[in-house]
């Protein structure tokens, strides 16, 4: 499932060797995956599609990569058939954002990082690239953000070694870390939460006649407070039960058959909806839903998760049932759906895990906005549709563990392919001439 996360291209490399051997060795190997150079290594593709959620689960293309080339790309219903055959693609941008003010680490000497003096550029697209191990994390995670943080008198754990913090620091406000972690502590919370979509869905249950008329305010349409919520399961629409000696069991709560909700607060529709049916929906779903009845600033706190290419998730889909990359694209959402005018430095962390190329076009999307709302981005990143498309790259190397640690080279997409010794730029290469 998979197992080119986190690798670089050079390793993605030996990987497909490995898995070449296995099947020589008169094994079947099955790979669930999104890379390129794996989709094309194979001897036969089936693209499960065409989109995501309730607009997929079909085979839109089943045969071998070869056969790609014969399918009339006008007719096709699969996206990555369209990106293969080179009809649709990630291109480069047409210039590459200046810079003028940076923030500089000055001695990085944590885990494997040999006394690095970095400069990260502010209000432009900066990835940091090299093989596994080469320090990246240890820079970024370890050092940068840890730093920056505590300058900015915000608590964070105790960075790793570094002499001191220069440059522009003080031009940044915020600084904020996008992981792949859940988006909230409990099982309750979900994406309309997070974005802060629900508060208002719940006042316009609140404002509805039969609302108003049984003195139902805003919170009764909450499941995470006593009132309107089921009581037997406290809002969770399920009841865990406990097994000594097994996993724990959880079924539909019996009182109120999953819908989270008192029979009297369902009974307050919204042109037929409930407040379960509203939950229930999709994203883009509840965007129409919401736009056709003139409630535009709903849809319009909704509309982000579309941008980021959530739109086939739920409503009030559990967090636990989030991927991690799905975790990360809702907080995403969340950062471009705020009007916050501070400048903010955002890092992610490997945010192409898990997406196809289509996916990818729309999360360069979404940084492209927050670099134009006056923002600054840093992505760790192996996927080299992100790689080429950034303004500055800090390459670290040449390789892994206790032959890495170094700057290897600094610059454009175009400077890092000039450097010999960049295996990143020997990759890299080869996407940018196949784009131009």
């Amino acid at each position: 499932d998979e197992p080119s996360i986190g690798l670089h291209s050079r390793d993605t490399e030996r990987l497909i060797k490995v898995l070449r051997e296995l099947q020589q060795l008169q094994n079947t190997v099955i790979v669930v995956e999104h890379d390129e150079e794996i989709m094309r290594a194979a001897d036969y593709l089936i693209d499960v599609g065409p989109d995501a959620g309730r607009l997929g689960g079909e085979i839109v293309y089943e045969g071998s990569v070869d056969g790609i080339k014969d399918i009339d790309v006008e007719t096709t219903r699969s996206h990555t058939v369209r990106y293969l055959q080179g009809v649709d693609k990630i291109s480069v941008p047409p210039t590459r954002r200046q810079w003028n003010m940076a923030i500089e680490i000055k001695g990085a000497r944590m885990n494997n990082l040999r006394g690095l003096d970095v400069k990260i550029p502010l209000n432009v697209l900066t990835v940091v690239t090299g093989v596994s191990g080469s320090g990246k994390s240890s820079l970024i995670k370890g050092i940068l953000y840890p730093a920056l943080k505590r300058h900015l008198s915000e608590v964070a754990d105790p960075p790793g070694e570094y002499s001191s913090l220069e440059g522009d620091w003080q031009q940044v406000k915020h600084v904020e870390f996008v992981d792949q972690n859940p988006i909230g502590k409990s099982t309750r919370s979900n994406p309309a939460t997070y974005i802060k979509a629900y508060d208002l869905i719940r006042q316009l249950f609140a404002d509805q006649p039969l609302a108003k008329q049984e003195g139902f305010t805003a919170q009764y349409f909450s499941f995470n407070a006593e009132g309107g919520r089921c009581e037997e399961c406290k809002g969770a629409g399920v009841i865990n039960v406990e097994m000594q000696f097994m996993a724990d069991l959880t079924l539909q709560c019996d009182a109120c058959h999953g819908k989270r909700f008192k029979k009297e607060i369902l009974d307050v529709c919204f042109h037929e909806k409930s407040i379960y049916d509203v939950l229930n929906m999709t994203v883009s779903e509840a965007i129409d839903f919401f736009t056709q009845y003139d409630q535009k600033q709903i849809a319009t706190k909704l509309k982000p998760l579309q941008d980021v290419g959530l739109g086939y998730i739920k409503l009030g889909q559990s967090s636990s049932t989030l991927s991690g990359g799905e975790n990360q694209r809702v907080k995403l959402a969340y950062f471009i759906g705020q009007e916050r005018q501070e400048p903010t430095l955002f890092i992610f962390d490997e945010p192409t895990t898990g997406l196809h190329f289509h996916d990818i076009h729309k999360l360069l999307v979404s940084f492209n906005t927050l670099i134009d709302k006056g923002h600054s981005i840093v992505v760790i990143e192996h996927n080299m549709d992100i790689i080429k498309n950034g303004d500055y790259i800090i390459d670290l190397g040449p390789e892994g563990g206790n032959k890495g640690g170094n700057i290897v080279a600094t610059g454009t997409p175009e400077e890092i392919i000039k450097c010999k010794e960049s295996l990143t730029g020997k990759y890299l290469k080869d996407k940018l001439s196949l784009s131009e």
